[in-house]
Parts: C-alpha cells; sequence; structure tokens
C-alpha cells in the first residue's frame, strides 16, 4: 500500500466519514474551496490505487472506500515508527510525551489498555 498525498488523505478521511458518497459530497466534506473536477480527478486517481472503487448510477458514480481508515492507519504509523523512531513506540510515545501532545491521564489510560491485554 502506497503513502496517499494530503490531499488524497483528505479525500479519503471524507470518504470514511460518509462511507460512501459522490463527488459533491465529498467536496461538501473537504475544507476551503474545491473545484469539482480537481476532486474527481484525485478520486479518480485513488480509484487506480486501489482505495476506493464505485457503484455506477447511469453515467454517476457513488464512490466507496476499499481500505479502512484502521487498516490505513495502521500502515502509516508502522512506516512513521520506522522513519522517525527507530521502530520504537518507546520512542515515539515519549516524544510525544517531551512536547506535551500527550498528558499524564492519557498515558495511565493507555497502560489500562496494556494491561488488560495481558
Amino acid at each position: 500500500m502506497e503513502r496517499l498525498t494530503n490531499k488524497e488523505e483528505e479525500i479519503m478521511q471524507a470518504l470514511w466519514e460518509l462511507e460512501k458518497g459522490f463527488v459533491k459530497e465529498i467536496i461538501s466534506q473537504l475544507p476551503g474551496e474545491n473545484h469539482y473536477n480537481t476532486i474527481s480527478t484525485i478520486v479518480r486517481n485513488l480509484e487506480e490505487k486501489g482505495f476506493v472503487s464505485y457503484h455506477a448510477f447511469g453515467k454517476t458514480h457513488q464512490y466507496y472506500p476499499l481500505v479502512s481508515k484502521d487498516k490505513y492507519a495502521d500502515k502509516f504509523m508502522n512506516l512513521a515508527s520506522k522513519r522517525y523512531f527507530n521502530n520504537s513506540y518507546k520512542s515515539m510515545v515519549s516524544f510525544f510525551a517531551k512536547e506535551e501532545k500527550i498528558s499524564a491521564e492519557e498515558l495511565r489510560e493507555i497502560l489500562e489498555i496494556i494491561e488488560k491485554k495481558k
């Protein structure tokens, strides 16, 4: 699975939220001003990459994700861990703690989740 561009990820976020949608519905979920033809082209690129498929209704297409948000997040987080933290999730969590992006309470909640899995 390849890494998506920022705009492709934005469109996938919209589709994951919608679960299925026409280009106009996808556009309504996106921030800022977006041109129909541009978004339509990007959605077709996502189709070629195997991230989305569609149901045809005459000349219109209703798109839906083929790759789940969790599956993509797992792949991306593994890649980020490998690239930036020497494949160490401990280093990744430490980074967020040092940057004050995660609180002590959130860390305690994570520990509870880990303990429950044992």
